[in-house]
């Protein structure tokens, strides 16, 4: 018969391995980048599955160059604005720092018919936000343009050569931003436009992007990701 004693050392035992295997997880995320995308429902992946928004389109893509990535950090919710997402950042309080930070705002702004002015300063506090979360280094944040909804279905019957210059707008607003504090910038814009006639870039909302476009949207900034992180691989 098993004595007490031996049955409380083989508990003992049995407890340690449980330890153990519950805390491999976060032993395997150590190492790797960490990435912070903030933005509205264009980051979030309105009306497609998570696997086929852009930032997780992105951190797979990367690994198979041998970046290997933690699940990303997306700050985002359908229909915010620049302010709404000041909030939003300031409920959540990330933690840096980030190895790869991305910045997407805008678009509601120009939706509800808001001021150019006070977009540019909320714009630039967000993005110096976002070099403070990178470790207050420029190098490892990049912006991406505002895309056009005005090409959409849900826009028909309004003014869309009018969506589209105030689109273009607020874009030449945050690329100067972007530019004065030394930041990459990624212009989607011309692709977004696209899917005026190509009716498959699209979701089924009639107004976000598909998880087709949002592949064309990680191509296109992929060169410029891969400049991010380079120097931090030590390639």
């Amino acid at each position: 018969m098993i004595t007490m004693q031996i049955k409380l050392v083989i508990l003992g035992m049995a407890f340690l391995f449980l330890s153990a295997c519950l805390g491999s997880k976060p032993h395997m995320e150590q190492g790797k980048l960490r990435f912070l995308a903030l933005g509205d429902s264009y980051t979030i992946g309105e009306s497609v599955l998570v696997k086929e928004r852009w930032p997780v389109i992105l951190t797979e893509k990367l690994e198979s160059e041998k970046f290997f990535f933690q699940s990303p950090e997306i700050i985002a919710v359908t229909g915010w604005t620049s302010d709404e997402l000041l909030d939003g950042i300031k409920k959540t309080q990330p933690k840096g720092s980030y190895d790869l930070v991305s910045l997407l705002i805008g678009v509601n702004n120009q939706y509800r018919g808001g001021s150019e002015k006070i977009y540019a300063k909320e714009f630039k506090l967000l993005l110096q936000k976002a070099i403070a979360f990178a470790g207050g280094d420029s190098k490892k944040v990049f912006v991406l343009s505002i895309p056009d909804w005005g090409v959409m279905p849900f826009a028909e019957g309004r003014d869309q050569y009018k969506i589209s210059l105030e689109i273009d707008s607020f874009n030449q607003i945050n690329r100067k931003i972007t530019s004065e504090l030394k930041v990459a910038y990624v212009d989607i814009t011309p692709i977004s436009r696209e899917a005026r006639k190509n009716k498959s870039l699209g979701a089924k909302d009639g107004l976000h992007p598909s998880g087709k476009m949002y592949h064309l949207w990680v191509d296109l900034m992929l060169p410029t990701v891969r400049n991010i992180l380079k120097p931090s691989s030590g390639k």
